[in-house]
């Protein structure tokens, strides 16, 4: 009799221990990931996935529909492409270009509304920029304007209760926002640059309704992400290019270790809990 139960019971503890669960972060490299087919791609116009869609891992994101590296040849084009019900934010890594006409230069930032229709094109340094998508429930609306300003225009200044070791730039906020160089996202709350002198910190902390990611740009230190029952915070090794996405309530922040100053692009969008009305 007990044969008879031995082996199901077996399968079942298989089954178990192969079953994946979703990570409460998930952290790669802007120059590991691979470039990947998209409704932007052409001969001169490559798009490589971070997070989100065309990932492996792209179910982990909710809200977040797409973080991805676009880069363009010298004098290069993207097809031109028409957004659904998706906002976006994009920042400038390198070179120059245009969107729509309006030009691109390094460090420019732009917040892009859904249903705009796009023509991205590069100059003859070419084009890099990452590009992150956020889905809009039902009901809730950003700007109707594409929006772009430099990252130089916008002041440096403490925030809240972080220390005075980091600085942010307030770059793209949402539609009801009075601190932010822009007003415009429906379902993005905050589009940032951090900047911290070696041994500073922005204090770790979490959201309980925001999705954030986190790509240092410039300097080494230490990625905090996630923590134990004891409060210890989970830190990782990390250098230019890093990128993490972290789910909600998860332990965000970092420590610059380095000798120079640490540079960080983040941005929190809110996680879609149901329709708004």
């Amino acid at each position: 009799m007990m044969r008879r139960f031995l082996f199901p019971l077996v399968c079942f503890l298989c089954v178990a221990e192969e079953r994946a669960v979703n990570p409460t972060f998930v952290r790669t490299n802007l120059a590991q990931v691979k470039a990947a087919a998209s409704t932007l791609s052409t001969q001169t116009c490559q798009v490589f996935p971070v997070f989100g869609e065309g990932t492996p891992q792209a179910g982990v994101a909710r809200g977040v529909a797409r973080v991805a590296r676009i880069e363009l040849a010298a004098n290069g084009r993207c097809a031109p492409v028409t957004l659904g019900s998706e906002e976006q934010s994009w920042y400038v890594l390198g070179g120059e270009g245009s969107v729509n006409g309006k030009p691109l230069r390094k460090d420019d930032f732009a917040y892009i509304p859904s249903g705009a229709r796009l023509e991205l094109s590069a100059g003859a340094a070419g084009l890099e920029l990452l590009q992150q998508g956020y889905r809009l429930p039902k009901g809730r609306k950003g700007a109707a304007e594409l929006q772009s300003a430099s990252a130089g225009e916008v002041k440096l200044q403490v925030v809240g209760k972080h220390p005075p070791s980091t600085l942010y730039r307030l770059m793209i906020g949402g539609t009801n926002s009075t601190r932010d160089k822009i007003a415009a996202g429906g379902v993005l709350t905050s589009l940032f640059m951090m900047e911290m002198t070696p041994g500073g910190t922005n204090f770790p902390h979490s959201h309980d309704r925001e999705e954030e990611v986190y790509v240092l740009l410039e300097g080494e230190g230490l990625m905090v992400a996630g923590g134990g029952s004891d409060g210890v915070e989970g830190k990782f090794p990390a250098k230019a290019g890093d990128a993490y996405f972290y789910r909600l309530n998860t332990t965000v922040g970092f420590y610059n270790t380095g000798k120079s100053k640490a540079r960080i692009l983040a941005a929190r969008s809110l996680y879609p809990f149901g329709e708004q009305p």
